[in-house]
């Protein structure tokens, strides 16, 4: 029995995951984790201000999960946690200045680290990105109950 091509593209993007996830974390110098990061990127990325809850449905994890790296970044100095000022029960993800500069680093450590992988591929990971993000944008689509057909 042969397995889909989609299925063979999931399960190949899910070992590359797990690969990269290993090499990113064992090679940070203060022990940032994949997660810690993956906030960090969003907030830089989609701006930040957003609450935890908003956050945690963002990357499909439980408000403790949430709570739990948020915590981790705060008393690291990458992020600070502001009354919301809509709501004073609730509070504001803000990414700060060393946040900023801790993302920029770990970006940079991986264009370095992975140039010599990306080299074997065969092909120029700006070919690849094209299919990659339109199957993210087409998962993303389908996780939302409202938008999904």
């Amino acid at each position: 029995m042969t397995d889909s091509p989609l299925f063979a593209l999931l399960n190949e993007i899910g070992i590359i995951e797990q690969l990269a996830r290993n090499r990113f974390e064992r090679a940070q110098p203060d022990g940032l984790r994949l997660p810690q990061f993956t906030v960090l990127n969003h907030l830089v990325r989609l701006g930040d201000g957003r609450g935890p809850a908003q956050l945690a449905r963002a990357f499909q994890v439980g408000k403790p999960t949430m709570t739990n790296t948020l915590q981790r970044l705060e008393e690291r100095g990458f992020i600070r946690l502001d009354p919301d000022p809509e709501d004073a029960r609730a509070k504001r993800v803000m990414l700060t200045e060393a946040g900023r500069e801790r993302r920029q680093a770990a970006v940079r450590w991986v264009a370095e680290d992975l140039a010599p992988v990306a080299a074997q591929m065969g092909v120029a990971p700006e070919a690849a990105l094209p299919a990659l993000m339109a199957l993210r944008q087409a998962l993303d689509r389908a996780r939302d109950p409202a938008t999904s057909g």
